[in-house]
């Protein structure tokens, strides 16, 4: 799945997600990417961020992500948006619902497309 526009990666997220496809949840991030699965826990790489989103993966729970904002400024772009992940259950059989504010900031690729550079799922933006 190639983004071809910033304001497309939350979209391609929620797909991959919702499917349960981790390769194509990775593949949306440059390859030295961070990602903050939990505040202040940032993890780097794509190695780690299979492991952080597998996690999140294996709750089986419906995710959404609403894009509330795209900022571009060249190869670079700053997205907002709001998630909910609604169904999900722990390994104890506990129902999860979970929600929260994204912050993206995003890199066009030599090729094009636009990947994930930084992902926090918690921000307060």
């Amino acid at each position: 799945m190639s983004v071809q526009n910033p304001g497309q990666l939350h979209q391609e997220w929620e797909k991959a997600f919702n499917g349960g496809d981790i390769d194509g949840l990775v593949a949306l991030y440059e390859p030295g990417a961070t990602v903050i699965p939990q505040p202040g826990n940032p993890v780097t790489g794509h190695a780690a961020i299979r492991e952080a989103l597998g996690g999140f993966l294996a709750l089986h729970g419906q995710f959404q992500l609403r894009t509330d904002a795209v900022v571009e400024c060249g190869d670079i772009a700053v997205g907002y948006g709001s998630w909910t992940l609604k169904g999900g259950t722990d390994p104890d059989g506990n129902t999860v619902n979970l929600e929260g504010r994204a912050t993206d900031v995003m890199r066009k690729q030599p090729d094009g497309s636009w990947l994930d550079v930084i992902d926090d799922p918690y921000s307060s933006g």
